[in-house]
């Protein structure tokens, strides 16, 4: 409660409550931000009767004055009785060379050459590209000529007036980081608590070509994870098509009438559907476009024309993530001609879209978050600063790295700095977490080059912390997990004497000491590849966990015993000593759960004692075998499994984890 009065004091008639966006929305095929808009105008309240008079008025300006395609007509008679009406609709205009008179289209209300006045076309360059939603004061007046009888009296693009980038900056000031993080969660309708810190960044992240000049992303996934969803609701300045409908006249200029395209007038091109190894596109415009994103410009004829437009690429990949990993990779699902290794080398960063959940009804928010067109006038803000030198203050980066690597680090680096900390107010820790970020995400672009072109040469994606004058390693997250399991698995299917081989692997010796860090959303994770080598011969088990107490807590628990049942020695016993927290709101179910899990496990020859103490802080398995293992979150280490229908349920090597160290240790 006391983050939400913080919101509202702060930045109060600049946030709304994302709940009434959905209540109104219903059908009505209208992005976000101009929902948002119009609440931003009635709604921008914590009085609960004000919000009720301001939902009700928004509710009779959409019914009134939004046009919805299958009520067109009773609008044009609106309008034709009364001479003039108020709508809402995307307006976009076109130069009628004939004529030399601009005119304008209606995407919903229908009507096309409709007159627009030379001052409207000056103060709004947009019209002229693929269409702006706009308030449209519209008219009409019969005429006997060949003349259309619409008119447009007056048109008024919807997005916020003006905004103080100071102020939002220092507004920062009132907010740490976790409570900022979850503002910009809410703003743009997601539920912070169903995200842990790195599916934050990665939501996150879809903001940077927002904030950030010619910045150029990708993410592919899996359908139903919302990657194009903040290209086409968040902001005015930003514009979703669909990746087959691209050409160069509507991209950069046509050649034919001298019109600029897309990149002249958007701050934000997203390419949607972008994925599909067998789609086709336009001869020579990848050509064009890695030209653009190199250069920031483009040409026609001898004019050369720059321009300041980020790209995005959206789309789904065709295969699972192991299997691009092990045979092909990760451009696999892209169409034939935008799968050129001179093309992806201009991309800045790949947001890994398999690690993003898909949508479901609990990840949407019901919070306070900014009104969606102020915090994509802050975003538009911010592109005028640069924060890619900051980054020097902290971190050198290996000498191996080549210029657009380094550029593509800085420039995440400098627009998620914008979107977390616009008042550059951060500790060295918190840098690194941004850094880290940033060389992952260009890494993972790299590796894809070098697997597709033998011209790129491996490079080291390290740096060193001035502070420290350590050296730091950045690997992407699957690269973690997916080439040790790759590993593991050739040696288990290819070796034609797998017993002899299994043999030979136990004989090795355990190093005495032995640290395994598991990263956030890391997979391929399970208690029998992390403790097996160390639970051989250990007949007793004190198991120091102050947290099993909830019911995924306690299967975390009987799933540790299964694993025990399942390697113990025929007529072997095994003691279990389990010292957990007193709570007393669970003290009774959980007695209950360990008796049952005590009855279980005997007639296994395993035998658990528990005990409750309110002190216990550490987290440690001690075995008689002489092996301590210190565990930085207990048994815990798993996300919440969704679906008790999810594979992953089952299997734990499918779980996502969350982040934690795990040390070994050889005890005297």
């Amino acid at each position: 409660m006391a983050v939400m009065d913080n919101i509202t004091n702060v930045f109060e008639g600049k946030v709304v409550r994302k709940d009434l966006t959905k209540e109104i929305k219903g059908n009505a095929v209208v992005p976000s931000y101009v929902l948002e808009y119009l609440l931003g105008q009635y709604c921008a309240s914590f009085d609960e009767d004000v919000i009720k008079e301001g939902v009700e008025k928004v509710k009779k300006i959409i019914r009134e004055h939004f046009v919805s395609r299958d009520e067109a007509e009773v609008i044009k008679s609106t309008v034709r009785e009364k001479g003039q009406h108020k709508i809402i609709d995307k307006v976009a205009a076109r130069l009628n060379e004939k004529q030399d008179i601009y005119e304008a289209s209606f995407a919903n209300l229908g009507i096309k050459k409709v007159p627009v006045g030379n001052p409207i076309i000056k103060n709004n360059r947009k019209l002229l590209t693929s269409g702006v939603w706009c308030i449209i004061n519209l008219g009409y007046e019969a005429s006997d000529g060949n003349d259309s009888p619409w008119f447009i009296d007056s048109l008024k693009p919807i997005q916020i007036s003006q905004i103080d980038l100071d102020e939002y900056k220092e507004a920062r000031k009132q907010f740490n980081t976790n409570d900022w993080l979850d503002l910009l969660m809410q703003s743009i309708g997601l539920n912070p608590e169903q995200f842990n810190f790195r599916s934050k960044l990665i939501q996150l992240s879809r903001l940077i070509p927002f904030c950030e000049n010619n910045y150029n992303l990708i993410e592919l996934g899996p359908k139903g994870t919302g990657k194009s969803h903040i290209y086409s609701e968040l902001s005015p300045h930003g514009i979703l098509i669909s990746g087959s409908e691209v050409t160069q006249a509507k991209l950069f200029v046509n050649n034919s009438t001298g019109q600029i395209g897309l990149v002249g007038f958007w701050d934000t091109v997203a390419f949607d559907e972008f994925g599909g190894s067998g789609k086709s596109g336009e001869k020579g415009l990848v050509d064009i476009m890695k030209n653009y994103m190199a250069n920031k410009s483009f040409s026609r004829g001898t004019h050369v024309y720059n321009a300041q437009a980020s790209m995005v690429f959206v789309g789904n990949t065709e295969h699972s993530l192991p299997f691009m990993m092990r045979k092909s990779n990760l451009f696999d699902s892209l169409p034939k001609q935008f799968y050129d290794s001179a093309f992806l080398d201009r991309v800045h960063g790949y947001l890994p879209g398999w690690e993003v959940k898909k949508l479901r009804h609990e990840m949407f928010t019901n919070g306070y978050g900014f009104i969606v067109d102020y915090l994509a006038e802050v975003l538009r803000g911010l592109r005028k600063y640069d924060y890619t030198n900051l980054a020097k203050n902290y971190f050198e980066l290996s000498d191996s790295l080549t210029t657009r690597d380094r550029d593509a680090i800085v420039k995440t680096f400098s627009g998620l700095v914008k979107i977390i900390y616009p008042n550059q107010d951060f500790s060295e820790e918190e840098a690194r977490e941004l850094f880290d970020f940033s060389i992952e995400v260009r890494r993972r672009v790299k590796q894809q080059l070098i697997k597709m072109d033998d011209t790129f040469e491996e490079v080291d994606f390290s740096y060193i912390n001035l502070k420290s004058e350590k050296e730091q390693k950045i690997h992407t997250l699957e690269e973690i997990t997916y080439n040790q399991n790759i590993q593991s698995q050739s040696e288990s299917t290819e070796n034609k004497e797998p017993d002899e081989v299994q043999l030979k692997r136990e004989a090795k010796p355990l190093p005495d000491y032995k640290q395994v860090t598991i990263y956030e959303n890391q997979t391929g994770i399970s208690y029998k590849n992390l403790f097996l080598p160390y639970l051989k011969g250990a007949t007793e088990i004190n198991i120091v966990d102050p947290y099993i107490r909830y019911p995924y807590q306690i299967r975390n628990l009987m799933e540790f015993c299964s694993l025990l049942a399942e390697i113990k020695e025929a007529g072997e016993e095994i003691k279990i000593n389990l010292v957990t927290y007193f709570n007393e709101e669970y003290k009774e179910s959980a007695e209950n759960a360990f008796a049952d899990i005590k009855d279980s496990l005997e007639p296994l020859g395993i035998f658990l004692d528990y005990k409750f103490d309110d002190s216990p802080h550490d987290r440690h398995i001690h075995l008689n075998n002489g092996w301590k293992i210190n565990l930085g979150r207990g048994l815990d280490i798993y996300q919440r499994v969704d679906s008790k229908y999810d594979i992953s349920d089952i299997y734990q090597e499918k779980r996502q984890c969350k982040s934690c160290d795990i040390t070994f240790i050889k005890e005297a």
